[in-house]
């Protein structure tokens, strides 16, 4: 019999492995290095509160995704949140203000949440919101950035706030960027990257994974290109179609099994260097960790959903807190169904069974 998947160890060794390689590869720069060992103690204290909770019956994830604005300058080709509508031009009223942001971020320090992964739109629209997370000194956010506003201002922000973590958009050489974001942007991206790194700023580098780019954004050749200009994080997410005519860019199992190989080798080759793959290691982990199992989402409204690519909320976070939004109906009824856990053909669970997910939501109304 096969041992039951345990989701909170997972988490907390993922969490755990990933300080553990980032504090190693940041000893050179005393700056970086204190504030990864005072990190580290705080996610001992994190791991701590989750533990006690689960002792009590309740699962608290270590991670949570907060896309902290719906406005984006760029219009990526085939981008999900546009198709969602949840990422437009303009900014759209009632979304939560920056103290609204900074008081869920310190209820997820007090609840034991480790990491809070900042998204949009484009989150350096939203720079109050960023300060507000520098305060929180207990939690790591990656910063999930398309890289175009990164000049001295935000530069002084990340120096300044350590567990601030640029983390830039990119999906290969400047062609292929340029073809999916916009002319120029790759040359911006570039540019950031050189200027963090003259500052010692350890940032990562987010590639969405198409049948198209996958050989060249899992090459050594284009590793080593972000790691000389001091990427130190790799997260590869893959191509989610939200139309038919772009349902070829999305990975099939012949490039799932040459992803997961890769970053295996890659993992092992690339000592001070962070991999992480979406939804690939969630796969291997048991299944899908959305809907609290890992983490859960919060959009710009203050929506309480499963995960980015599950747009479906019945609790909002200006109306009640962090707790009670993983216990809302919706979150129940996901974990406590098969959905997260069906052994799939890979690819995102949640939205390839959004039908079933949509008829879930309409019952928890």
């Amino acid at each position: 019999m096969n041992k039951r998947f345990d989701i909170q160890e997972y988490m907390t060794k993922g969490v755990e492995r990933i300080v553990a390689e980032a504090l190693r590869s940041t000893l050179k720069n005393p700056r970086e290095s204190i504030f990864m060992m005072e990190f580290a103690a705080a996610t001992k204290k994190a791991s701590d509160k989750r533990a006690e909770a689960k002792a009590k019956g309740e699962h608290i994830p270590a991670f949570l995704i907060a896309s902290i604005t719906s406005s984006c300058n760029l219009h990526c080709a085939g981008c999900y949140s546009r198709c969602n509508h949840a990422t437009t031009d303009s900014v759209p009223e009632r979304q939560l203000t920056d103290d609204e942001w900074l008081s869920i971020f310190e209820e997820a320090d007090k609840l034991g949440v480790s990491f809070i992964l900042l998204a949009g739109g484009e989150p350096l629209l939203r720079k109050g919101v960023l300060e507000a997370a520098g305060k929180l000194r207990n939690i790591l956010f990656p910063v999930f950035t398309n890289g175009t506003f990164i000049g001295d201002s935000y530069l002084q922000l990340f120096d300044k706030n350590r567990n601030l973590l640029p983390v830039l958009s990119i999906e290969g050489d400047r062609d292929t960027t340029d073809n999916r974001r916009g002319n120029g942007v790759y040359d911006k991206l570039i540019q950031a990257m050189d200027d963090m790194k003259a500052k010692d700023i350890i940032f990562g580098a987010s590639i969405t994974v198409t049948t198209e780019n996958i050989d060249e954004v899992t090459s050594d050749d284009f590793i080593m290109s972000l790691k000389a200009r001091g990427c130190k994080l790799i997260l590869y997410v893959e191509f989610v179609p939200v139309s038919e005519d772009s349902k070829e860019l999305a990975p099939g199992d012949t490039e799932r099994d040459v992803l997961r190989s890769r970053i295996d080798e890659n993992r092992e080759k690339y000592e001070d260097m962070v991999f992480v793959s979406f939804p690939g290691d969630e796969k291997s982990s048991g299944g899908c960790i959305a809907a609290g199992r890992g983490f859960f989402h919060i959009n710009s409204h203050g929506g309480a959903e499963p995960c980015p690519f599950s747009p479906y909320s019945d609790i909002n976070v200006r109306d009640t807190s962090l707790r009670e939004a993983l216990h809302s109906r919706l979150f129940v009824a996901l974990r406590e169904g098969e959905i997260l856990k069906d052994d799939h053909a890979g690819g995102c669970v949640l939205y390839e069974k959004r039908n079933e997910v949509e008829k879930m939501f309409a019952k928890v109304l």
